[in-house]
């Protein structure tokens, strides 16, 4: 049987899937970018201060403990770490082939014509 939070964890990675390889060079993505890491520092502090109301959330959800919530969020945000570092690392490493074929093909020399 498919639990709340299962279905949520779920819809979050495909989420971040789309979201992050649709508009990763957007200004508007970088922006959401932030604001999604804001509101997840806000709500670790949250957690931090007040682990009872997790835990409320977290049974609310079909999860049995705040700390298990609190996993399921991590593993989501360490996913999308690791997406946003693989396309960032991906994209640099384009850069640099462009700028490498750029600079041998103004630096080409051609070669010196056979003497017949």
């Amino acid at each position: 049987m498919t639990t709340v939070i299962q279905i949520i964890l779920l819809l979050a990675t495909a989420f971040l899937v789309v979201y992050f390889l649709g508009n990763r060079r957007k200004a508007r993505a970088k922006a959401g970018v932030k604001l999604g890491f804001m509101v997840f520092v806000i709500a670790c502090i949250w957690a931090v201060l007040r682990p009872d109301d997790l835990t409320v959330v977290a049974n609310w959800m079909g999860v049995n403990r705040g700390t298990d919530l609190l996993l399921y969020a991590l593993v989501v945000a360490f996913m999308f770490t690791t997406l946003s570092s693989y396309v960032r690392f991906r994209e640099q490493e384009l850069r640099y082939a462009r700028l490498a074929r750029a600079i041998a093909l103004k630096n080409a020399v051609k070669p010196e014509e056979e003497l017949s």
